[in-house]
């Protein structure tokens, strides 16, 4: 008897089943058909692309453009001395090299890796637990509003997510058919491009070896996957093609307190047993939730556990997939939310990829629930998409005449040739320079500190992507120009360029997004 084989989604293809790539699209178009692929994604394209340039270019993305423009060498050299890895810039990169730098275009390329990465949640869906359940994680995932935010920002955030849950299908697969090494494969470049993303990838790791382990040692039919030479070949060919990459981690480690001297590291705030509550809130509603009932501020994190426990309890599967999904996303969640303690980087962009699985336990537990508690399961659904609808309305609420672009255009448009820009900080600038349109370059003040030493980044961080000719470190060494200056600071906070040389008089203002440009005349 002819063996039936095995298809690309997982399932079996019967023996007469048409040949070659044409058989291939059909059975992909009838999978797509079946799970209500493209209404999900159209949904999940709306709100991705809905505002995508409402929101002004802010410090961190301006930071992707600038390092984007150096050479693909010299990104690799640079971005080892930021707190990334090169791959994302390198695409970015070549994206503008093809499409221009355009607000539209260069939110694209965030907004497509999630687009992708919704489709991705409904395929692990459909082979950890039922249709049903992959319809509704699909679902779930084109609104879950932390994954909308970082799919309009030029950052690597997507992009992440999209590599990491491509791995983890991978994963389940080998775990079906551990003969078939083209999945091992698959995971490692995966996982590889994840590593050359995101540090944070290593989590991932963490979280499929706790897996395998798990399942090796669960009571009855023991799977023994972790034990295999293919199992540790994949990770020893991740380790080795990561390794061009080490020497440049080594240097960055080497120099954290540079780092952190440029306030790149050591920024973020110390947690306390209330941040992990209010990041989960975060993801849902984009609000850290301290304005919610204490109550209902702190049940959202036992809700879910009492969502995933509903999932795994009722798993009677051999591979125990809802284990897998817990783990994804609670490990680390709750190991960044215990090492802050020690050392803050508890960061709610960082951890993106793992919020991820929250829509897909719901879906499992909601699928789960179904069979014998519906009105229980429909109730959980509809508050699930309510919490969510409210972090989308969060996540689009921008007043686009209240953002840093309105006010560069005025300093555009009022800009006389020969006039000097002076921006107070390293976030002001990397947001300036994008919509800069005049003929000078922008500078950085950096003033020396109270105790005579530079203010001046070091090579590390930012301070990496902008030459010692930007900075000035005194007013007074303007050279004359115009005799106009522009100074670029932050709405309703000290001055920052304070004391001003003798005789500056100003002579207009305008004030949009947190900061203002003076306009200031020299004697």
């Amino acid at each position: 008897m002819e063996a039936r084989r095995e298809t690309p989604l997982g399932g079996t293809q019967e023996p007469h089943a048409a040949p070659g790539v044409w058989a291939i699209v059909q059975r992909w178009l009838r999978w797509a058909r079946e799970h209500w692929l493209l209404p999900i994604l159209a949904l999940a394209t709306l709100v991705r692309f809905y505002d995508l340039t409402a929101a002004a270019i802010w410090g961190d993305e301006g930071s992707s453009l600038l390092l984007s423009q150096f050479s693909l060498t010299d990104i690799w050299v640079h971005a080892g001395r930021d707190v990334h890895p090169p791959l994302y810039f390198l695409l970015l990169h070549g994206w503008v090299e093809l499409f221009g730098d355009g607000i539209f275009s260069i939110r694209s390329l965030s907004a497509l890796p999630g687009i992708a990465t919704v489709w991705l949640g409904v395929w692990l869906m459909d082979l950890l637990a039922t249709r049903r359940a992959a319809l509704l994680a699909g679902f779930l995932l084109a609104l879950l509003p932390t994954a909308v935010r970082y799919s309009q920002e030029v950052r690597m955030y997507s992009l992440l997510g999209m590599w990491l849950i491509g791995a983890t299908i991978a994963l389940v697969y080998w775990i079906r058919s551990p003969h078939r090494t083209r999945y091992l494969v698959a995971y490692a470049l995966l996982m590889t491009a994840a590593f050359y993303t995101h540090y944070f990838t290593a989590l991932c790791v963490l979280c499929h070896w706790l897996y395998l382990g798990l399942i090796r040692v669960q009571p009855g039919y023991r799977l023994r996957h972790i034990q295999r030479p293919g199992w540790w070949l994949a990770n020893a060919a991740i380790v080795l093609l990561y390794l061009p990459w080490v020497p440049s981690l080594i240097d960055l480690l080497q120099h954290m307190d540079q780092l952190k001297a440029n306030g790149d590291v050591g920024w973020e705030t110390p947690v306390t047993f209330g941040s992990l509550p209010s990041m989960l809130w975060s993801f849902l509603i984009q609000d850290d939730g301290e304005n919610l009932p204490t109550l209902l501020f702190i049940a959202m994190p036992l809700v879910l556990a009492v969502i995933a426990g509903v999932g795994v309890a009722r798993d009677r599967s051999v591979f125990r997939g809802s284990v897998l999904l817990v783990i994804y996303t609670a490990l680390p969640l709750l190991l960044v939310f215990g090492v802050s303690f020690i050392t803050p980087v508890f960061i709610e962009r960082y951890l993106t990829a793992y919020a991820l699985g929250l829509p897909m336990m719901v879906a499992l537990a909601v699928d789960r629930l179904y069979s014998g508690f519906r009105v229980l399961a429909v109730t959980v659904l509809v508050l699930f998409v309510g919490v969510e609808l409210v972090g989308l309305k969060n996540n689009a609420t921008v007043d686009t005449q209240d953002q840093i672009n309105v006010m560069v255009d005025y300093v555009n448009q009022h800009f006389v040739t020969g006039d000097r820009i002076v921006t107070s900080d390293m976030l002001w600038y990397l947001s300036y320079v994008y919509y800069n349109r005049t003929d000078t370059q922008p500078l950085l003040y950096t003033p020396p500190l109270a105790n005579g030493v530079s203010s001046r980044p070091n090579a590390y961080g930012f301070g990496t992507l902008v030459t010692q000719d930007t900075y000035l470190d005194s007013l007074d060494s303007l050279p004359k120009g115009s005799g106009r200056v522009w100074l670029i600071g932050t709405v309703d906070a000290p001055d920052e360029f304070a004391p001003l040389p003798a005789g500056w008089q100003r002579v207009g203002e305008t004030r949009a997004g947190g900061a203002n440009a003076r306009l200031f005349v020299r004697p």
